[in-house]
């Protein structure tokens, strides 16, 4: 039987009421402690001790890799003691460039994929911090945060990061807690920093003018996004809904077959699912015109093929994809993140002015403790003065003491020192008794006094605190800052036509060997020099045009025999990578076996304005309007009329208004107004040019710009850059002046090639190499100079072409 003391120890309680109860604790754990972001660093809990577990393990973007494994064990047993898959998840999707817009972690290993692939165990992958995560851990130590007990309460860990970086924003954030969720997208580094930057110096601003800076989500995945009245919703109340469409391209196979290909596809998609998914409803034939559905993703990034059978209509096609597939969703915004610990819903401005305010107290933080640090480094420097000054007498009391502590006492005594500056001076090195270093001490202590005043200022002074804020956030765009990658198309209504988005522009090549090739610009800055190909044993070859043109350009082709032939920019073959040759361009237009390509011109439409100012090999020009060669017929058209014994070696597309340079192969330059040559018909030849001394040939003709250089380029391997006051303007008819005064020791010249300080030139050898240079790197020197000699032109190697290229 209970005794009476155990009966009044029974507390009677309502079950209903000890539910609700232990259910809000239970709630509020998880909500605070485990599902929702905190506004000021963008952090959960978990992300939060990884990275500060990784900073305490030296594990920073200068060290070297570490085992996943190695992390998940340190920050499992020192402040997150919950399960290691968790854990490792957690890490894992903070190294994945497919989830986060601006990594925090850097992965060496398998890390998963956009085909929804595990990572490889822990054990396996290794990581360290990036330097953007090193920006969320800035000045940690510098007492700017408050540091809590860890679970058992025989460590610290901070309560919230320092970070310089508004990570809510640019990386997002995902949760569901118990009766809440949080969907926050990632944004764009450049348009939050302009817009924290422009709400510090005007608080003022609303929805609308913070607009005018972030755009809409950037998602790191790319894509579209449809309309932009989700975007304003979700900024305004804290709730929205946007559409991300994939990126979807057409193209023309050399066979004339049509294939759509995407590129880019919508935040969170899964690649080889929506593959699944399309081969599911061809065979269910509710997507049909589809002949065969591939994956050819590699490094160079993802591209998924979809071959369109012949006499489908593309546009209805898209449509039915976006409809049935995943390759247009829905993305729910919800902005919701913790707020001094409690959870709210927050519109644009809200994020901000909290990001705003933490910057502000972890500055403020930070300069008291350096305002210590100087004051106490201050205080300890002029004690050092002090002794400095007063050597000899110091020396003789420390001497004169028994012991380290009656010198201290003397010394306090007698200079009316404090005991860290006895103690200092107890401690000082002989070294530092050098005039030398007597000098460094004085020049440390006026500038720790200036530093004094200057963190004294900032702490009296609101403006300047917020001075440093934007500069920090100004150094942190700097840094990071990069273009965005998801495009924001307007609203689109009832469409019943996709109109895909322009195809980039097109870098075309033709080689000497007479092939022909396209690529994309984005290719092409990736391949550098690797431009064409040649096969071992293959005679050599090399480029003779590189230029870049709209996909739906045209390309006119001028021959030696002054025939002009013309092809749509996208009917030109198109490689992928440099290890294709592309298609022989005289069978492609129908040029003659007896003929071959002297220069090509790319227009952007068949009216363009301007002019093509030509050149034969004896001297000739001649000046037509282009209207005259952008619609040839079949086999060609004749673009001037060419003498027996002459061809044509040049030309270049001009204003009406440009001069131009004619280069001959001994060096002879002449610059002229175009305005001197007549317009003339398309079958009319050319008139005199350029007059030649024997053995002399024109060997190029080019358009001069504002940008003021040319380069020359000989035989031998000599290269230098003039400037085109270094050319007087002649009349049609005469010699031009001499840019090379040795031209037995440099060789024949090559070209002359205008070109931008901007812009870079591709440089061909003899031995099949091809290199990329700068055009600030080739040195400017007077016209009569021989140049700087390339070292590799020796021998029975050649310098045989350069081309001056814009794309960067």
């Amino acid at each position: 039987m209970a005794s009476r003391d155990s009966e009044e120890r029974i507390i009677p309680v309502e079950i209903s009421d000890e539910m609700q109860a232990s259910y809000l604790d239970y709630s509020m754990s998880v909500i605070v402690g485990r599902a929702l972001p905190d506004a000021r660093d963008g952090l959960k809990p978990v992300h939060r001790r990884i990275l500060y577990g990784m900073y305490e393990m030296g594990i920073r973007p200068d060290s070297s890799y570490k085992k996943s494994a190695r992390i998940v064990g340190d920050v499992m047993g020192k402040f997150h003691p919950h399960g290691d898959l968790a854990l490792y998840d957690a890490l894992v999707r903070m190294a994945q460039d497919f989830t986060m817009r601006y990594s925090l972690i850097d992965g060496q290993g398998n890390f998963g994929s956009v085909d929804g692939d595990p990572p490889a165990a822990m054990r396996y992958t290794e990581v360290r911090l990036t330097p953007i995560a090193m920006a969320t851990l800035a000045d940690i130590e510098k007492e700017t945060v408050d540091f809590i007990p860890n679970f058992d309460n025989t460590m610290k860990e901070p309560t919230v990061l320092p970070t310089v970086v508004p990570n809510l924003l640019l990386n997002g954030s995902d949760g569901i807690a118990v009766g809440m969720a949080t969907k926050i997208p990632p944004h764009n580094l450049t348009e939050v920093v302009d817009a924290t930057i422009s709400l510090i110096k005007n608080p003022d601003l609303g929805i609308k003018d913070l607009l005018k800076y972030i755009s809409g989500p950037d998602f790191p995945t790319g894509g579209f996004i449809i309309g932009a009245d989700g975007i304003k919703e979700a900024y305004k109340t804290g709730k929205g809904k946007i559409m991300i469409r994939a990126k979807v391209s057409e193209e023309t196979t050399p066979m004339g077959k049509t294939r759509l290909v995407i590129s880019e596809l919508p935040y969170q998609v899964n690649k080889a699912k929506l593959i699944e998914q399309i081969a599911e409803l061809v065979r269910n034939k509710r997507l049909e015109g589809i002949a065969d559905v591939r994956d050819e993703s590699d490094r160079e990034g993802l591209r998924l093929v979809i071959d369109v059978k012949r006499g489908e209509d593309t546009n209805i096609l898209i449509q039915k994809l976006f409809k049935l597939t995943p390759l247009e969703i829905s993305f729910g915004i919800i902005i919701l993140a913790l707020d001094k610990g409690r959870p709210r819903i927050m519109n644009l401005k809200n994020i901000l002015e909290i990001f705003i305010e933490h910057r502000r107290e972890v500055v403020t933080k930070r300069t008291k403790f350096l305002l210590v640090k100087a004051q106490e480094r201050a205080h300890i420097l002029e004690g050092l003065k002090i002794a400095v000054d007063n050597i000899d007498e110091i020396v003789k009391i420390i001497r004169g003491s028994e012991n380290v502590d009656k010198a201290r006492v003397s010394l306090i005594s007698r200079f009316a020192l404090s005991e860290k500056q006895a103690q200092a001076i107890l401690d000082m090195r002989l070294s530092r008794l050098t005039a030398l270093e007597r000098a460094k001490i004085e020049e440390e202590l006026d500038s720790t006094i200036k530093e004094i005043k200057r963190l004294g200022k900032i702490l009296e002074s609101p403006e300047l605190l917020d001075s440093e804020i934007v500069s920090e956030l100004g150094a942190l765009k700097e840094k990071f800052g990069d273009e965005r990658k998801t495009v924001i198309l307007s609203d689109i209504e009832d469409v019943e036509i996709y109109e895909p988005p322009p195809e980039e522009d097109q870098v075309i090549t033709i080689t000497n060997n007479g092939y022909i090739k396209r690529i994309g610009v984005s290719t092409f800055k990736r391949l550098r020099t690797r431009i064409i190909h040649i096969e071992k044993g293959e005679e050599a070859d090399w480029p003779l045009e590189i230029m870049s043109s709209p996909s739906n350009g045209y390309l006119l082709v001028f021959t030696q025999k002054g025939r002009c032939y013309s092809i749509r920019v996208n009917a030109i073959p198109e490689v992928e990578n440099s290890g294709q040759k592309g298609k022989g361009i005289g069978t492609l237009l129908g040029i003659s076996s007896e003929d071959m390509v002297s220069f090509a011109i790319s227009v952007d439409k068949p009216d363009s304005d301007g002019f093509i100012v030509f050149s034969t090999e004896k001297g000739l020009i001649k000046r037509s309007d282009v209207k005259n060669y952008t619609n040839p017929k079949k086999g060609g058209i004749g673009a001037i009329g060419i003498e027996e014994g002459d061809r044509l070696v040049s030309g270049t597309l001009t204003t009406g208004e440009n001069d131009i340079i004619i280069t001959t192969k001994l060096g002879q330059v002449l610059r002229l107004s175009e305005q001197n040559i007549r317009a003339s018909g398309r079958t009319a030849g050319g008139i005199k040019g350029i007059k030649l001394s024997e053995g002399d040939r024109v060997v190029y003709v080019s358009r001069l710009t504002d940008t003021g250089f040319v380069v020359f380029a000989t035989e031998n391997g000599y290269l230098k850059r003039v400037s085109i006051d270094e050319f007087p303007k002649k009349g049609r008819g005469s010699m031009g002046v001499k840019c090379f005064s040795e031209i037995k020791m440099v060789g024949s010249v090559i070209k002359g090639e205008v070109v931008s300080p901007e812009s870079s030139i591709i440089i061909s050898l003899s031995n099949s190499k091809n290199y990329q240079v700068p055009v600030e790197k080739i040195k400017i020197l007077k016209r009569s100079a021989l140049g700087v000699r390339i070292k590799e032109v020796s021998g029975n190697i050649k310098l045989l072409n350069i081309i001056g290229i814009e794309i960067q």
